[in-house]
């Protein structure tokens, strides 16, 4: 079984912010990666419903970490499972487990990639064209090469050689359009 993969929106940084948003299908997991800070709720919801999922049929949201502007609109999905590098939340109940190996749904799972922050986590998705991973370890497509607000670089660097040496045919950033990654 493979994921199917679709950029709801495409992040930026600069003098204004916004998380680049993902939805994952796989089966009946409906999966949103990041749905933090955009300019308007529709630039999440439109896509959204343009591919006929409603936001009652996610049944999962991942957090690659706690920073707003990566989860403030986590409550437009009041039926899913919440994700984050410790726990699965849903409803009144906080499941403790660590991500790191954890499988969402058959063809998803989390890598703990910390670096931007301790407690970052990645999405890898397995699709007919290869994996795709999910991460705040580059910004967009150029890096940064250094990321300005990580809390360790080293372990941010080591992080990202550990997900290219899984191959991946894709990377979706933290704040930018999906890039293809160079190896080596």
């Amino acid at each position: 079984m493979t994921a199917q993969v679709d950029v709801l929106t495409d992040g930026y940084a600069g003098d204004r912010v916004a998380s680049t948003v993902t939805l994952i299908r796989d089966g009946s997991a409906a999966i949103v990666v990041d749905p933090g800070m955009v300019a308007r709720r529709g630039a999440i919801l439109d896509p959204l419903a343009a591919l006929g999922v409603q936001v009652g049929d996610v049944t999962d949201v991942v957090f690659s970490h706690h920073h707003p502007d990566h989860t403030l609109n986590a409550a437009l999905f009041p039926a899913a499972r919440f994700h984050d590098f410790w726990a699965i939340y849903q409803d009144d109940r906080w499941d403790q487990r660590d991500a790191d190996g954890f499988q969402v749904s058959p063809a998803v799972r989390l890598m703990a990639t910390p670096g931007h922050t301790m407690q970052d986590i990645s999405t890898l998705a397995d699709t007919d064209t290869g994996l795709v991973v999910l991460t705040h370890l580059w910004w967009h497509a150029d890096g940064p090469p250094d990321d300005p607000l990580a809390q360790d670089q080293d372990l941010l660097h080591a992080n990202r050689a550990r997900v290219l040496a899984q191959q991946p045919t894709l990377i979706i950033p933290g704040h930018g359009a999906p890039f293809v990654p160079t190896f080596g």
